[in-house]
Order: structure tokens, then sequence, then C-alpha cells
């Protein structure tokens, strides 16, 4: 099939993804109720999908459909996955890593779809729950892949979210969707902050925390401004950090839960030791432990966190801390409680918590150490094109001179500058 036909695009800039399904079945002569059979669907729910025209369609169905075809997502409104992949002679490894990370998306979310879409007269509440399980999937994809390669098809997410949510007129399904949105766009946010797109990164954080506001949710609301508090710190911007910090815990209240309490002193502390303020950094840790030994152990996390917050972070947190005070003591004895949070599966924050570690052990003299394990955490950002890794570990590199450095730091000089990304 060729995907330019003028026909096809036509009815893809319109909107009309059920003319895309059946231009594409007829020229693969198949008829509706043989795409149907292969999609575990009827004969008339194919006819029906076909016959919608610009109207809203049931995305379980459409990924099903387009997926069996081989059709590419963008041409049915999808974000663009491995999902549908046709064969490839060109070798464009970079295109196909993409994809296919989209498409283990799209596989495990499969068998959700067809038990999350609820009947017709709940199906906004539905379409949040399917958009959600796909957002959640590339957060913990996030962890291990680069960030260059999720970025496009976490756009196209936040497109899709975006025209579904124009379609609902229901006024707590678009509540429910602008929830969704604003996890996307933060989503977006935490990529473009990864690729050191800082401007993308901030833009992305502006728009998670309204969308936030038109979803009324004030946890929601409180996760996105401390997740722009985050970016602002590491840019450097302390005080808007700390405004943004403050404004969040006004939102939740003085009956905050125990993870949003615990999370945002572990922002305060970091900001604080950026800014130099020890005392400050060291109070808002021990109120971040202290919240953290109230969170129950066996439970998930509840969303919008997806990953579980807990003394080992509080722990990670004082690394961290003890990384930009220059103090060694806290970085070395906070380092073993710790060590789950280095060996985490987020590989980009493992890499970065690592350095901190690293700064630590050459404030305490111990430089080969030091950049043993900074080497470590640069060949991790390296192999996941993290540009945020990388630029981390050029202000380590930068927190050292001498005029005769030894092989290990120049085998380090030597990968940086190696290092385009």
């Amino acid at each position: 099939m060729n995907w330019s036909d003028s026909a096809l695009r036509v009815a893809a800039s319109h909107g009309d993804y059920g003319r895309v399904i059946r231009l594409v079945r007829e020229s693969a002569r198949l008829t509706q109720g043989q795409l149907g059979g292969a999609c575990g669907l009827s004969q008339s729910a194919i006819s029906r999908m076909e016959k919608r025209g610009t109207g809203e369609y049931n995305m379980s169905t459409l990924a099903r459909a387009a997926h069996h075809l081989g059709i590419p997502p963008r041409l049915v409104g999808l974000a663009d996955n491995g999902a549908a992949q046709c064969k490839r002679g060109d070798g464009n490894d970079e295109v196909e890593r993409r994809e296919f990370l989209a498409g283990v998306v799209a596989t495990a979310a499969a068998p959700a779809l067809g038990a999350l879409t609820p009947p017709s007269s709940e199906w906004d509440a539905g379409q949040a729950a399917v958009l959600r399980i796909a957002t959640t999937a590339y957060r913990r994809l996030d962890a291990t892949a680069p960030a260059r390669q999720l970025s496009e098809t976490v756009q196209g997410h936040m497109r899709l979210v975006q025209t579904v949510t124009a379609q609902v007129k229901d006024p707590a399904a678009r509540a429910r969707l602008a929830a969704v949105g604003s996890e996307v766009a933060s989503l977006a946010g935490w990529l473009s902050w990864d690729m050191a797109d800082q401007g993308s990164a901030r833009t992305w954080y502006g728009a998670a925390i309204k969308a936030a506001r038109r979803a009324g949710d004030p946890l929601l609301i409180a996760y996105q401004q401390g997740s722009l508090a985050s970016f602002e710190v590491d840019a450097g911007n302390v005080a808007q950090g700390l405004s943004l910090i403050r404004g969040a815990r006004r939102q939740l209240g003085a009956e905050r839960p125990a993870i949003a309490a615990a999370w945002l002193s572990s922002l305060e502390a970091v900001a604080h030791a950026t800014a130099g303020d020890e005392r400050a950094a060291d109070r808002a840790l021990v109120a971040s432990a202290a919240e953290a030994t109230r969170l129950p152990m066996t439970e998930p996390p509840p969303w919008p966190w997806v990953f579980s917050f807990d003394e080992r972070k509080v722990a990670a947190a004082r690394v961290t801390c003890g990384a930009r005070l220059a103090r060694p003591r806290w970085v070395l004895t906070s380092v073993n409680d710790a060590t789950a949070a280095l060996s985490a599966r987020h590989e980009k924050q493992r890499a970065l918590l690592t350095l901190d570690v690293a700064s630590g052990h050459m404030a305490s003299g111990h430089l080969d150490t030091g950049f043993a394990l900074a080497t470590q955490a640069l060949d991790t950002g390296l192999r996941l094109r993290s540009g945020r890794v990388v630029e981390r570990a050029r202000a380590f590199r930068r927190s050292y001179s001498s005029t005769t450095p030894s092989a290990i730091v120049r085998d380090f000089d030597g990968r940086l500058h190696d290092a385009h990304l």
C-alpha cells in the first residue's frame, strides 16, 4: 500500500479515519468480516467504524484495525508507534528503535483496552482510562529509553488527548481528560529537560499546570508545581523553585497526603542545598524522612506518582544535597542507605545520583573513585543520549582543575569531548 496515496492523505487530514481503514482494507482485498475476525471484532463494528466519518472513534477498535492492516498510526490520528510497522529496507535503526518502543506500549496495553472500554454511555470515562494507561507506560519506558526516541511519540499522544478532549461535551469527562493531558504535558517537559532543552521543558511544565487547574485536582496541581520547581532549581532559579514548592503546599493544605509532603520536603532540601543553606536543607530532609515513615510500603504510589517514594529516596536526596553543598560526609554516610535508589531501574536517575556520589568522593580527596563513578554515569548518559546526564557530568568535570590530569581524568575528558547528542 502506498501511504502517500492522495485519497488516504485527504481522508486522514480531514479526520475521516474510517475511510482510511476502508481504503486500506479494500486494497488488501479483505472483507469487513475478515478484518473483524482478525481483530477480534464483529463485521458490524468494522462497518460502523468505516462509516463514522469525522466523528468520535473508539480508540481500541481503531488501533486494532490499524495494527492488523499495518497502517501508520499518524494516518488514523494515533500516536506514532511501532504497532503498525511496515517492512523497511533502508536500515533506519533510529526510526525503527523509536517505533519499537512505542509498539511495546501498544502491545502491553492491548489486553487492557478491551477490558477498560465501557458501554457507550460511559465512553468518556473509558477514554481517559485508556489514555492514562498509555501515558503511564511511556513514563515507565523513560527509565531505560532515550528521551529523543520517546519525545515525538509522546507529543503525538498529546495531540490525540487534545483531539479527544475537544470532542467531549460533558464537563466531568473534560475534567478527567484534562488531568490526562496534564500528565502527558508533564512527561513531555521531563523529556525536554532530559534533552537539555530548557525552553521547551518550561513551556510543557507550564502547560501541565494549566491543564491540572482545568481538571480541578489539587493533588495534581501540586504535583505539577513541584515538578516545575525541581526543574527551576536544577536550572539555578532557586527562589522561583522555593516559591513553587510553597504554592504546592498551600494548594494541598494541612491535610496533604504523606507522599506529597515527603516529596515536596525532599525538593525543598535540594533547593536549599543548591543555594548553599545547609541548615535549611537539613531541616527539610528531616521533615521528608518523618513523612516517609508514614507511607505504606506494601501499596503502590497514588496517581500521579508512578514510582514509589520512601526513605531510600530521602537518602538519595541527602546525597544530592551533600554534593551541592560540597559536604562529602553527607554523601558518603548516606550512600549506603541510597543503595537501592542507585540500583533502581530508572537508569537516568541512577546516573544522576551516581554523579552526586562521585562529587562526594572527589570532595573527600578520592579522585580516582570519583572519576571512575562519574565515567560509569557518563557512559549511561551517552548510551541513553541524555543531555541532562551529560551536562551534569560536565559540571562535575568543571569542579576539578589540574595542570597534570591523571589518566582516568584524561579518559573522562575524551568521552566528554566525543559527546554529540
